[in-house]
C-alpha cells in the first residue's frame, strides 16, 4: 500500500528518476557519468518529511497565488483556504499532499491519477493524471486534466522542479529563458501589470548569471521554435539542464528559494513551467483554461541534463 514515503525508481540508460504517488511528485533526477560519479540535476529529497520549498510539486488546478484566496467565476464569488505562509492568499492548488493512485509502472515510466471533487471554494470535479517517463530525450512529464463534472471549471497547471547547475554556487549559474515580458508582483502577488523585460534583471533572453539577485518572478510570452516548443536553460562550467515546454506552457516562474527556512535557502534554482500566470483565476487572459464538461486539457515538458 502506498504512503507519503513511497518512491518509485525509473531507469533508462544513464538516467535515473525517483517519483512518488504522494503528490505525484518528482523527488530526484540524476545522471551517471562515464567515470561512475552521479550528477544530481535537480535539488531533490527522499522521504516526504525531507521536502523543502515545494520540491517537485504538481500545481493543479492553479499554480502560484490567488490574491486574497478569492475569485469570481460563473457569476459567483468563491473563497478558497488561505494556505500561503507569505500572505493571506491561496497557493499552488490542492494536490501537493494528495496520495495519488498508481495507474501503471514500467522500468522507465510511472503514471498517477487522482480526482478533485468539491473542495471548499472550488465546486468543480476533475480527474488528474500525471505521467513520468525516461527515454533518450530526457525526463518527460505529462499531465491530463479531465472535467468529470457537469459545469465548466477554471483550470491551470504547473510544476515546481528545482535545478542544480552541476557543481558550483548558485551565483555562478547562467540562465537562459526566452521570455519577453514579466508580471509585476507586489508581496508575491501580481499587480495586474505585464511589463517588458528590457533592461531589467528579468531579461534572460541572452543569458545572465544568477548572481546575488533574489528571484521570485513570473516570466511570460515565451519564444518558440518551429515545432512550438520553448526552452529554458540552466548551466554551469560542468553541466547543463534544459527545460523544454510545449505550447500549453506560456509562463515560467523562477525562484531562488530565499524564503525557504535556513539552512536550505538558495540550494537550487526553480524553473516552474506553468500554463497560466499566478492569480489567473482573477486575470483569465493570463492563460486560464475554462474546461467544459468531458473536455480534456493536456500538456508536456521535458528535462534534459548533460
Amino acid at each position: 500500500m502506498s504512503s507519503p514515503d513511497t518512491e518509485i525508481t525509473l531507469i533508462s540508460g544513464s538516467q535515473t528518476a525517483v517519483v512518488s504517488p504522494y503528490g505525484a511528485s518528482l523527488r530526484r533526477y540524476f545522471l551517471k557519468r562515464p567515470n561512475g560519479s552521479e550528477w544530481n540535476a535537480v535539488w531533490g529529497y527522499s522521504g516526504a518529511s525531507a521536502k523543502r520549498g515545494g520540491q517537485g510539486d504538481v500545481l493543479i488546478p492553479f499554480p502560484g497565488r490567488i490574491k486574497g484566496a478569492t475569485y469570481e467565476f460563473g457569476g459567483q464569488v468563491h473563497q478558497l483556504a488561505k494556505n500561503d505562509k507569505d500572505g493571506p492568499n491561496a497557493i499552488h492548488g490542492f494536490l501537493r499532499a494528495t496520495l495519488f493512485t498508481t495507474r501503471s509502472v514500467t522500468d522507465s515510466s510511472a503514471e498517477f491519477e487522482t480526482e478533485i471533487r468539491d473542495v471548499a471554494g472550488y465546486p468543480f470535479s476533475l480527474r488528474v493524471r500525471v505521467k513520468y517517463s525516461l527515454d533518450d530525450a530526457g525526463l518527460k512529464t505529462a499531465f491530463e486534466i479531465l472535467n468529470i463534472g457537469n459545469q465548466a471549471a477554471p483550470v491551470g497547471a504547473g510544476f515546481h522542479p528545482y535545478f542544480c547547475g552541476a557543481e558550483g554556487e548558485l551565483a555562478d549559474w547562467r540562465v537562459v529563458i526566452p521570455a519577453d515580458t514579466y508580471l509585476e508582483l507586489e508581496s508575491f502577488v501580481p499587480t495586474g501589470r505585464v511589463l517588458p523585460v528590457d533592461a531589467t534583471t528579468n531579461d534572460f533572453r541572452e543569458g545572465r548569471l544568477v548572481g546575488s539577485t533574489k528571484y521570485n518572478d513570473c516570466l511570460a510570452n515565451l519564444k518558440r521554435d518551429t515545432d512550438g516548443w520553448s526552452e529554458a536553460v540552466l548551466e554551469s562550467s560542468s553541466g547543463r539542464v534544459s527545460v523544454k515546454m510545449d505550447q500549453t506552457f506560456d509562463y515560467v516562474v523562477i525562484y531562488t528559494g530565499d524564503n525557504i527556512p535556513a539552512p536550505d535557502q538558495r540550494r537550487g534554482f526553480a524553473i516552474e513551467p506553468m500554463t497560466c500566470g499566478p492569480d489567473a483565476f482573477n486575470h483569465p487572459t493570463w492563460g486560464l483554461k475554462v474546461l467544459e464538461p468531458n473536455e480534456r486539457f493536456q500538456g508536456r515538458y521535458i528535462i534534459r541534463a548533460r
